[in-house]
């Protein structure tokens, strides 16, 4: 746990890191992450559930393709920074070595298939041989047509995407699993650390006459 000291006006002094969460950047990239994936699938389920031909459909599919690069780029800074720079809690000592060795592989294969989605995504795009709008920008065509291996990378694309969907519904399983029934830390692990209120009053300042 944290320790800190206080001083005489009660002023907190953190000697060393909170010890059972990520760093407070991980934290943001992984949340970042979760609303850019939310906005992604919200973005196409709705797209299917409306005409492809009106300009809503239109908008929406941009909206998927930039958030879509929007990821690729935060999951490659997240890696980088987790490699070089984060802070990263052990699991509880309690922890089966089996289910700790399920958590790393699942965590890997969401890393991989991150940076997957989007990239057979984006070329499926440009395979179309057709200019590109990522919401107010406008890539122009940087590849001929090619239907046939564009029907191969948008196989990938739906494919993946679907093992994504299913590994994400496992990670939320498992730790709401590890909350509510082990109700161990591993939860917190990756949730902001709120800050501590202070009293109104020092205690020796509390008028305790009736």
């Amino acid at each position: 746990m944290t320790t800190s000291l206080k001083t005489r006006d009660e002023t907190e002094i953190r000697l060393d890191p909170q010890d059972d969460r990520f760093d407070r950047t991980s934290i943001m990239l992984h949340w970042v992450t979760v609303l850019l994936i939310t906005i992604q699938f919200a973005s196409i389920w709705a797209r299917e559930a409306i005409s492809h031909q009106s300009d809503l459909a239109a908008l929406l599919l941009s909206l998927h393709r930039a958030m879509g690069l929007l990821t690729w780029t935060v999951v490659a800074a997240g890696l980088i920074w987790r490699r070089y720079f984060a802070y990263v809690p052990d699991f509880p000592t309690n922890m089966p070595i089996v289910q700790q060795l399920v958590a790393k592989a699942n965590e890997h294969s969401l890393y991989i298939l991150l940076l997957v989605v989007p990239a057979t995504g984006l070329a499926r795009a440009l395979l179309r041989g057709r200019p590109l709008d990522l919401l107010i920008w406008r890539v122009p065509a940087l590849m001929n047509p090619h239907p046939a291996l564009r029907s191969v990378f948008a196989a990938a694309h739906e494919a993946a995407a679907t093992v994504l969907m299913i590994l994400i519904g496992l990670h939320i399983g498992a730790e709401l699993f590890h909350h509510a029934i082990l109700r161990d830390d591993v939860l917190q692990r990756m949730t902001p650390e709120m800050p501590s209120r202070k009293p109104l009053l020092p205690a020796s300042g509390i008028d305790k006459r009736e």
